[in-house]
């Protein structure tokens, strides 16, 4: 077969690929399978579970919906006193958002892009003002989406197996669902490193950071469920108890140092610049092995996605979270206009973990290979319309 005739059946393979992914995300928003989230009552507690084990959990906007409309009734419901939000497999709470669907999607489908992500911004913002008892198991991989439906929420239980990220610098995206929010009040510069470098922190550290309200065990998950679901009528301090109960009897690394304790001071050093330059010299200067890693890790990633993320975290930091979710999907839109995420998802294969049709980039101390085709002049956040508001916001 010649090579011409060889690309043309490549290209239309892609394009029937490109379609099929496009039309099953389409059929996913408005008939998701109500197997890929599970919702039910147990005792005084409404209790979600992300049920996508195979692909780590990631929300679909049709579980977005469907958890959004069940939370809005258990508000209501007299005999559900706190709500319980966990992931199914034992892997991972939640990876994030499908982004290979959204990727494909990209600019055949501009709706769909714009109903995922106000939906699951609507969703984080409220969840950050429920009204009843809020309690996210984020036990296993909690990135991306999978932070957005749990760290606004009133409690959050880490294990010893949670591996938190914020990895969207490496994708050509931002770190959104509330970052601008929740990130620039960490401790100093904390926020800032995790949002440009997309750290991963585990087990106990995801506690110590202020990500979690409580560390337990995973064996007892089950058994905190339980004790929680059993409370008669509780109060958000009759939950408090038994969470501090069980964070108190856990010994796993209890005497274990923060992994970032001894580098805080160089954190909040160079993280503390109002540009991404003055933030790359920072690192070069100070010169230490920590620092030049970190040097490794921001030049892999998209300088545009660095340039936006600054600017989204000095600006979020004294912005209500509704602010900050609506400068958020102001910023996304913009972002699906650009191609620094499409490319970001289009990255090696050998960059790639592959869970069935969804891509997640590895966000290892390497980092993401280069973003091709960037230059020094798609350094400047994009414009923002200001007409692309968040309904019911």
């Amino acid at each position: 077969m010649r090579s011409g005739e060889m690309w043309r059946l490549l290209s239309r393979f892609n394009s029937f690929r490109r379609t099929h992914v496009i039309l099953q995300h389409l059929r996913m928003s408005k008939h998701t399978d109500a197997a890929e989230v599970l919702l039910e009552r147990k005792g005084c507690a409404g209790v979600i579970t992300l049920n996508r084990p195979k692909l780590l959990n990631t929300l679909t906007v049709g579980m977005i919906r469907q958890i959004y409309t069940q939370l809005k009734k258990w508000e209501q419901d007299p005999e559900t006193f706190l709500i319980i939000i966990k992931g199914a497999g034992g892997k991972a709470f939640c990876a994030g958002g499908d982004i290979r669907a959204i990727s494909e999607i990209g600019n055949k489908n501009q709706k769909i892009l714009q109903d995922f992500f106000r939906e699951e911004y609507m969703l984080n913002n409220y969840i950050a003002s429920y009204r009843k008892p809020y309690v996210a198991l984020i036990h296993g991989i909690t990135m991306g989406g999978g932070v957005g439906v749990s760290v606004h929420g009133q409690f959050r239980v880490a294990t010893e197996k949670s591996l938190f990220a914020m990895p969207e610098t490496a994708i050509g995206l931002f770190p959104d669902v509330g970052g601008g929010y929740f990130l620039p009040r960490l401790q100093g510069k904390l926020g800032y490193f995790l949002g440009l470098t997309g750290f991963r922190l585990k087990g106990r550290d995801v506690y110590t950071a202020g990500i979690a309200t409580h560390f337990v065990d995973s064996e007892k998950l089950d058994t905190l469920e339980e004790d929680l679901s059993a409370l008669k009528a509780p109060s958000s301090e009759n939950v408090a108890d038994v969470l501090e109960t069980y964070h108190t009897k856990s010994k796993i690394d209890r005497d274990k140092s923060f992994i970032l304790e001894e580098h805080m001071d160089k954190i909040n050093s160079c993280f503390s610049a109002n540009t991404v330059e003055q933030i790359i010299e920072n690192l070069r200067q100070d010169g230490s092995s920590f620092a030049l890693e970190q040097l490794k890790v921001i030049n892999k990633m998209s300088p545009t996605s660095l340039k936006i993320t600054l600017r989204q975290l000095m600006e979020g930091s004294s912005k209500t979270l509704q602010e900050v979710l609506t400068m958020e999907y102001r910023l996304s839109q913009s972002c699906m206009r650009g191609h620094d995420f499409y490319e970001g998802v289009r990255a090696p294969p050998q960059y790639i973990v592959v869970y069935s049709s969804l891509w997640i980039p590895l966000v290892v101390a390497c980092g993401m290979p280069p973003q091709r085709g960037l230059t020094s002049s798609a350094m400047s956040a994009p414009r923002i319309r200001t007409n692309e508001t968040l309904d019911h916001l």
